[in-house]
């Protein structure tokens, strides 16, 4: 069969390019005016993970996605990544329930610093010094925002910073423990298996921690429209799991390279849509601080395809 044109394989991913961005808006919309109510994250990371679930179900169930045939030494490779991403998602839940969602995807602007640090110490990947330069931008233009930002305070700010450590941690797990060729699977089926898991992992901590306070019973005795909080949540929980799937399916239409400077690209119009439908007030100062991080995140997205030289 003739390889296609690389305007036709560009295409599809031009489309769910577009998705991504469009689910991951939603999603911090949704899931924001859900959490400014309802101060329950656990609840509201079960639930998204719970909706997810039922989604991959429905996929295997119709196969409109293979149904993998996985063995127990799968299962326990994957459990620490399950265990990570359901950690990242709720921390994710808890910042965005106390800060701004611009400040929120400001700090996870860090991701890369986590990255480089996790990857140093557990991969022995010694960075090059054009990626130690790209941090500093990082670092200093989210400390700038940090100090200039109107909704700040330390349980949002290290929320934010703890699942910028939990999603690095799945990364450096996913490369550490997925080594096996014979055993490898693509990363739909990978990251479908890790919902269902952190659904399953989730469930009987939110019971412990926070019981059932989802019902309707519950949200009206909190002066809650029970509704628009209903609605609400399954709207996040959607997006929550279709830009999660949307991402993977890109990541294996273009190279690692490309699919960073595009969360780089999706996360500047996550705040800038997040700023203008929440009118957050945003100083000169704050705005310049996130400016500098995300200009830091770019120049770290480009030059990691530089390889050292060797001599």
């Amino acid at each position: 069969m003739p390889e296609q044109p690389p305007c036709r394989r560009a295409a599809p991913a031009t489309l769910c390019s577009i998705l991504w961005i469009l689910f991951n808006i939603y999603f911090n919309i949704y899931n924001k005016q859900v959490l400014k109510v309802y101060h329950f994250p656990l609840t509201v990371s079960t639930l998204q993970f719970a909706v997810g679930s039922l989604f991959v179900a429905f996929m295997w169930s119709f196969n409109l996605y293979k149904r993998p045939k996985v063995s127990g030494a799968q299962l326990a490779a994957i459990l620490p990544l399950a265990l990570v991403h359901t950690l990242g998602n709720l921390f994710t839940n808890m910042s965005l329930g106390q800060v701004a969602v611009s400040f929120t995807h400001t700090i996870k602007a860090m991701e890369p610093f986590f990255s480089v640090l996790l990857s140093a110490m557990f991969l022995g990947e010694a960075p090059t010094a054009w990626v130690v330069g790209s941090l500093v931008p990082i670092v200093g233009g989210v400390a700038l925002a940090s100090a200039t930002e109107a909704s700040f305070n330390w349980a949002g700010f290290w929320s934010a910073m703890a699942s910028n450590l939990t999603n690095q941690s799945r990364n450096v797990l996913s490369k550490k423990v997925m080594v096996n060729k014979e055993e490898s699977m693509d990363n739909i089926t990978l990251f479908s298996i890790i919902t269902v898991m952190s659904f399953l992992l989730s469930v009987p901590v939110t019971l412990l921690m926070e019981g059932v306070k989802f019902t309707p019973a519950y949200l009206q005795s909190a002066g809650l429209n029970v509704n628009e909080v209903y609605i609400r949540s399954l709207l996040a929980a959607l997006c929550f799991h279709a830009y999660q799937q949307v991402s993977y399916m890109i990541l294996q239409k273009v190279s690692p390279v490309t699919h960073s400077v595009g969360n780089c690209v999706k996360r500047v119009v996550v705040i800038v849509s997040s700023v203008i439908f929440f009118q957050t007030p945003v100083s000169p100062i704050n705005a310049l601080g996130t400016a500098i991080a995300l200009a830091g995140v770019f120049l770290y997205s480009r030059v990691k395809r530089l390889k050292p030289k060797t001599t």
